[in-house]
């Protein structure tokens, strides 16, 4: 069930995409939460707020497909494929992606800026033509993993109440978790905690699939001697087995934070190879579908071995 769930989700995911903004308003719910909850500044209240924000409504969805499952098998098929396109898809990131390569490969430098710095939330008026590849590679091997492969990995596991844990965990940690303790105080620190907990395995698993469809020696060599030096570890093992992977430098110094002080932002180099450039854009394409071929191939052969065997 799990397999034909994910292979019409993602058919249907490629034929009708649902726009990004549909997903907005439930996720402008958090904010408001948490800035009425930070009143309490505590480590536990965060905790609560986590567990009713995230733990919660996995929970319940667990429990709803488990009764239908039992009851009605057909309704918790129909379950499963709805919380998975809601949940999951290349198309809630692919088109920022698209639309940078193609400005590039066009010469249009200024409205490539202008996609990315809507992508990242982040501006970069000084970024030259490789600096924006190399960015947009990143944040595309961060989307792949945490609106793809990671919600596909806790489908498997716990059906489609896995997927949104993942999402929601994903979600609160992006609007908590960064926050500052002189902002924020201890709230935010339960999410960040639970988020890395929850990601630990399927960041491992999204590097390894990397490493196995592209140059896996360079990958395997990247991601123990390079991702230490990333500011996140997830992150930072996710950009050195992907650079690895693909042969191509990522990381480095960037001129995006503070365009007009001619500072730029420290970032360790990742990778072995040449610069980024509109070709590796399409290299890293090809990467992130053979890693889900490479997934659905492992969920077949899985499949058929409990068929067999049963």
């Amino acid at each position: 069930m799990s397999l034909l769930s994910i292979v019409i989700t993602l058919v249907l995911e490629q034929l009708h995409a649902l726009p990004v903004e549909r997903l907005a308003p439930a996720a402008g719910l958090w904010p408001d939460f948490s800035k009425t909850s930070s009143t309490m500044a505590g480590h536990s209240h965060g905790a609560i707020a986590w567990g009713l924000g995230v733990a919660l409504p996995a929970a319940l969805l667990v429990l709803l497909h488990g009764l239908l499952m039992y009851f009605q098998p057909l309704l918790a098929f129909v379950l499963g494929i709805a919380a998975l396109y809601l949940t999951m898809g290349f198309r809630q990131f692919s088109h920022h992606f698209t639309n940078i390569h193609l400005a590039l490969r066009r010469g249009d430098t200024d409205e490539a800026r202008r996609v990315l710095a809507q992508w990242r939330g982040r501006s970069g008026d000084r970024l030259s033509s490789s600096d924006i590849a190399r960015l947009a590679i990143e944040q595309a091997l961060l989307a792949s993993h945490r609106h793809v492969f990671a919600p596909l990995l806790w489908f498997v596991v716990l059906g489609p109440g896995g997927a949104l844990f993942y999402r929601l965990a994903h979600g609160m940690d992006e609007l908590w978790g960064g926050r500052s303790e002189a902002e924020f105080g201890e709230f935010g620190a339960f999410s960040r905690q639970a988020f890395a907990v929850i990601d630990w395995l399927p960041v491992r698993v999204t590097a390894a699939s990397f490493a196995v469809v592209g140059d896996f020696e360079d990958a395997v060599h990247c991601w123990r001697t390079q991702a230490v030096r990333w500011p996140e570890a997830g992150s930072g093992i996710l950009l050195a087995s992907g650079a690895g992977a693909l042969g191509v430098r990522l990381g480095m110094p960037v001129h995006e934070a503070f365009p007009d002080s001619g500072e730029a932002a420290d970032r360790p180099e990742l990778g072995l190879g040449e610069d980024a450039d509109p070709d590796f854009m399409l290299s890293t394409i090809g990467l992130v579908w053979r890693s889900l071929v490479l997934g659905l191939a492992v969920l077949t052969l899985v499949w058929l071995s409990s068929w067999v065997g049963g």
